[in-house]
């Protein structure tokens, strides 16, 4: 039981596949049907939240949406309302629908504080409603600290790329930070959709033709993410251009290295995804970044 009363869900059948082939027993973890006070409040600090929705196909597609700080609210412990939608042109735009799963996650780049709540969307509009399934805290491992300043940015049409250009792969080769969208597989009793963070040094993500090449490095060993590619290979990456702005979401299909051979260090496995769309959208991300400094763990991590 948890401290308030009530119960900690239950890891889905396979996250726990994925625990056991990674080695791993976690018993259980501190997942909520709710939102705690100090979540539900940090959502309302943010100007940006990261999301994951799924397109016609169920393909899994990771965006952001912005706002002015308190754009975000938790009127319950159970609900976010969120006074923003993707913009025309964004490939995640066509999963916000009622009914719709939804993966959301919170992330303070300034003082790497993280929160995800997962749940499915109960009403579209001015405002997006979400009523909040699983809701749970992230350490900070892996969180560059950035510094943001808002800038007013024109809209520009999304641009869509028949593969990685080369723009797009000294984007990923230079990153530190990018997101992943993922899905339990069909009939998964407490699945669903769900984004995660991925940091490490510039140059921890390969990129090899239309082939990325990701280290997982040690972190809360829920393994959300690589159970659900366990159930459902398919996922949706999103790089940020911190500079100009720009965005780049990939979708494509995964596998998994469990035995993480000549990755770089601190590797203890590694995924692959096979790029098959992929999107650019200039100044999609409405800030101007400071750099400040990499995550102490991150700085324990190696490249290619």
């Amino acid at each position: 039981m948890t401290p308030d009363g009530s119960a900690f869900l239950p890891f889905h059948e396979d996250e726990l596949k994925a625990q056991a082939l990674a080695g791993q027993h976690v018993g259980h973890a501190a997942i909520r049907p709710f939102m705690l006070d100090q979540h539900r409040k940090f959502f309302s600090l943010l100007p940006y939240l990261f999301t994951a929705t799924s397109d016609g196909q169920g393909w899994p597609v990771a965006t952001v949406l912005t706002g002015e700080p308190g754009f975000v609210q938790s009127p319950d412990p159970g609900t976010l309302v969120i006074a923003a939608r993707p913009a025309d042109g964004d490939p995640a735009s066509p999963g916000f629908l009622p009914g719709a799963g939804i993966g959301l996650i919170g992330i303070d780049f300034t003082t790497r504080r993280r929160n995800r709540a997962n749940g499915v969307i109960a009403g579209v509009g001015d405002r997006l409603k979400v009523r909040v399934a699983e809701s749970f805290g992230n350490c900070p491992q892996y969180i560059q600290t950035r510094t943001p300043s808002p800038r007013v940015v024109p809209p520009t049409p999304a641009e869509r790329l028949g593969g990685l250009d080369a723009a797009a792969r000294t984007l990923i080769s230079s990153a530190d930070t990018f997101f992943v969208a993922s899905r339990s597989r069909a009939g998964m009793t407490g699945g669903g959709l769900d984004i995660s963070h991925r940091g490490g040094r510039p140059g921890f993500v390969r990129v090899q033709g239309d082939t990325l090449t990701v280290p997982d490095f040690r972190g809360n060993r829920f393994f959300n993410t690589l159970g659900n590619l366990l159930g459902d290979p398919r996922a949706g990456l999103l790089f940020i251009d911190f500079d100009a702005g720009d965005t780049l979401q990939l979708q494509g299909t995964t596998s998994i290295d469990w035995q993480g051979n000549g990755g770089p260090q601190g590797a203890e496995r590694l995924w692959r995804l096979h790029v098959e769309r992929a999107w650019r959208r200039r100044s999609a991300f409405p800030f101007a970044w400071r750099f400040d400094a990499c995550a102490p763990t991150t700085l324990a991590t190696g490249v290619w």
